[in-house]
């Protein structure tokens, strides 16, 4: 005997009153739900409802029934309710790999997402190598810079801005430049990527230019780069979201802010298939908030310059 062959007909012709207030909610003939009830009595051994040419009711084994069937549907509803729900809560590894750059802005972003969702575990790889997501498993990418042609799917996160950044200790004893040729007699600390010092970009007339600094500190790590602009070592250019939170806090200020340029574009890539599952649709969402808006609220040196310029 089919469990649940029958039932739903039955409940139906029970709280419509009719076999063809019936069959209109499920999509049927009369005919059919008429059909499917007698064999549900057959099978039963009892008679369910009363039949007369106006009217349908309930026996009283029909009536005893219906409660139970009521209490069965709801608790299978409910148990529906629970996977799907389930399904849609972010659980299982999140696997991101992303540059080394982006590491400060999106660590706040990992607690966050961990402390809301226990069943979700995230693990970051941090590194400037060009990891292939389907070889090695990766659910998102984080990627600066053009990007080529793929299939993976792109969420455009922001074009952040090259700002040049120190100290409040560093510019009142050794000045505030008020251009970019100011910067031959400050100490410029500079990022090396892929054993080069990167050369600082500032806005021209014509667009985008790269200017030659002096440069006796050279880092390759972006933590560093910031610590040692914090600690009123010298001035640094470093992309607008790694010095935000500091910017905020007053603990550094944004010089020659009308040179300010754009960076490379920032974008989350994923593969298609993964797009839409619910650990990766969190982060992505949530990584728009970090990354994906515009200003900061940056602290800017005023324009004079400061004692000892």
């Amino acid at each position: 005997m089919d469990l649940f062959f029958g039932v739903l007909p039955f409940v139906h012709v029970a709280e419509a009153g009719g076999f063809r207030a019936a069959a209109a909610r499920l999509g049927v003939t009369a005919a059919a739900v008429s059909k499917s009830v007698a064999k549900l009595e057959a099978e039963l051994g009892v008679a369910l409802l009363e039949r007369t040419s106006r009217h349908v009711a309930l026996t009283p084994e029909g009536a005893a029934f219906l409660e139970r069937c009521r209490v069965a549907i709801a608790e299978l509803q409910a148990g529906r309710q629970q996977v799907a729900g389930a399904q849609r809560e972010p659980h299982g590894t999140l696997r991101v790999t992303l540059p080394p750059v982006l590491g400060r802005g999106v660590l706040p972003l990992v607690a966050r997402l961990s402390a809301r969702y226990p069943r979700l575990s995230i693990r970051l790889i941090v590194t400037d190598r060009l990891v292939r997501l389907a070889e090695e498993a990766i659910d998102v990418a984080l990627r600066m810079g053009p990007l080529q042609d793929s299939s993976l799917i792109a969420r455009a996160l922001r074009t952040p801005r090259w700002i040049t950044v120190a100290a409040p200790a560093y510019l009142a004893s050794r000045g505030i430049p008020t251009s970019p040729a100011d910067l031959a007699r400050h100490e410029c600390i500079k990022f090396v990527l892929h054993g080069k010092a990167v050369e600082w970009c500032f806005r021209a007339d014509q667009g985008a230019t790269r200017v030659v600094t002096p440069s006796r500190i050279v880092l390759d790590q972006s933590d560093l780069l910031i610590d040692a602009v914090t600690h009123a070592i010298g001035i640094a250019q470093v992309l607008d979201f790694m010095a935000a939170p500091l910017l905020e806090a007053g603990l550094l200020v944004e010089v020659l802010a009308s040179f300010a340029t754009e960076g490379p574009p920032l974008h989350a890539l994923t593969p298609a298939r993964r797009a839409s599952v619910p650990r990766v649709r969190v982060f992505l969402d949530a990584l728009g908030d970090v990354l994906g808006r515009g200003g900061h609220g940056a602290r800017r040196a005023p324009t004079s310059r400061a004692p000892g310029g």
